[in-house]
């Protein structure tokens, strides 16, 4: 008999106050017998719960108790079934749990949750992207939950492909793209997970560190990967209609430059800072503009621009 079925028969007899042995069966697909055996371990446990006999009789709690267990706010139930709407896409367990917690609310409120169940849809795929296949997302979350030792295909950046054994600590989805955050004999790493093959569960138990804070650990990666990606910096003189464009295409790698001393000059433009990792990479994101960016520095990014614009010229040049 499972505890989490005993909780979910409790809710239904706040919900609905009366209820047969066969009406509480099809709610908990579970038998008749089943439901019966449930409904009295209820009442053997202490809850004040009795049958009446008869026409229109069932099991119902004592004096009409209706006690709130979910505790919820109809705003609190509208925020939460919002957010587990979208995870209910995950798969068919995620989505039998949804129903069961949406018959667990009281009826007044149900509405407005399944409104919220389906009001959001997440599309990881950006414009004009392929669609995404899911990587083994549930596989690894049941190792995370039971700490165990998972195994699978790997091959970093530059890296030899090979077997790999890990620890796994937590899971991060950063726009679209997961990450298994793990301990392994070399000390922390992560891996993303679309470059995994292979994954699998081993029977081998591991302990979780007792101090790990995930999401420091994570600003932590985040912070090293964006350092890593941000060695080359360019001073860029641009129109103020393109300061939004470059914001965007550079993120957090672009900023505009002190507004007090460099703000739009009589022309209009704007002088901004922007990174990468490479002086090539920041020209070739450069390039696509033209001559309408205005590259102040430093040499090695003008030098590149001249450089692709030369490659342009000799391959395309001709008549």
């Amino acid at each position: 008999m499972r505890a989490d079925r005993l909780v979910a028969l409790l809710l239904l007899l706040q919900t609905r106050g009366r209820v047969t042995a066969a009406e509480a069966a099809g709610e908990l697909e579970v038998s008749v017998a089943t439901a019966r055996r449930d409904l009295e371990a209820l009442a053997a446990a202490g809850v004040p719960v009795y049958p009446q006999a008869g026409r229109g009789g069932g099991w119902q709690l004592v004096g009409g108790a209706r006690t709130d267990l979910t505790g919820l706010s109809a705003p609190e139930a509208r925020a939460l079934f919002l957010l587990l709407g979208p995870a209910s896409s995950a798969g068919p367990d995620a989505r039998g749990a949804l129903r069961k917690l949406l018959r667990a609310l009281p009826g007044t409120f149900r509405a407005d949750a399944a409104a919220a169940a389906e009001a959001v849809v997440v599309d990881p795929a950006g414009w004009g992207e392929r669609a995404r296949e899911r990587p083994e997302v549930a596989l690894l979350l049941d190792a995370v939950v039971a700490r165990r030792v998972v195994e699978f295909d790997y091959a970093g950046r530059g890296g030899a492909p090979g077997r790999r054994r890990a620890e796994p600590w937590g899971l991060v989805d950063k726009d679209g793209t997961w990450y298994l955050v793990a301990g392994t004999q070399a000390g922390r790493r992560t891996f993303r997970l679309d470059r995994m093959g292979a994954p699998a569960v081993t029977g081998e138990v591991f302990e979780r560190p007792a101090d790990l804070d995930l999401p420091g650990v994570w600003d932590e990666v985040v912070g090293a990967v964006e350092r890593s990606r941000s060695l080359v910096a360019a001073t860029v003189l641009a129109p103020g209609r393109l300061v939004p464009v470059l914001l965007d295409r550079f993120g957090r790698h672009c900023t505009v430059e002190d507004a007090a001393v460099h703000g739009p000059d009589a022309d209009g433009h704007v002088r901004l800072r922007v990174a990468a990792h490479t002086a090539r990479s920041v020209a070739e994101q450069l390039a696509g503009f033209g001559g309408v960016l205005q590259v102040l520095g430093p040499p090695a990014v003008r030098a590149e621009l001249a450089a692709l614009g030369a490659e342009l010229v000799e391959r395309h040049g001709g008549a």
